[in-house]
């Protein structure tokens, strides 16, 4: 006779605080019906599945995806600022403040003292 169930995790965290959830699930449940039946939303009310990625172990996957024994499913809150934007920035800013290279905008090489 198989296995009934799984042992899985729900995990949601802000900058303040986490919560990962131990839950025992039906195997063949979905991801969201994992993520509903552990009742994480009664924690972080703000959650959205319908606007927020879910993952398991860091790798994006759908809402309608069957998790495996030991998966911890992870729900992940929006971006505040585009990753690339903000480097793009910091790097514009290292130039003008003559940090970085205006060329490359690698770093500046230490330049030797004349003896």
């Amino acid at each position: 006779m198989g296995q009934d169930y799984m042992q899985i995790e729900v995990a949601y965290a802000t900058p303040e605080r986490q919560q990962i959830i131990p839950l025992r699930a039906r195997v063949g449940a979905t991801v969201e019906e994992c993520i509903e039946q552990s009742k994480i939303k009664r924690y972080f009310p703000e959650i959205d599945l319908a606007e927020q990625k879910v993952g398991i172990w860091s790798k994006a996957v759908k809402l309608d995806h069957a998790p495996r024994d030991g998966d911890r499913i992870e729900i992940y809150r929006p971006l505040i600022a585009d990753p690339k934007a903000v480097r793009r920035k910091r790097a514009e800013q290292a130039k003008d403040d003559g940090r970085a290279d205006p060329v490359t905008g690698g770093r500046r090489r230490a330049r030797a003292d004349a003896e």
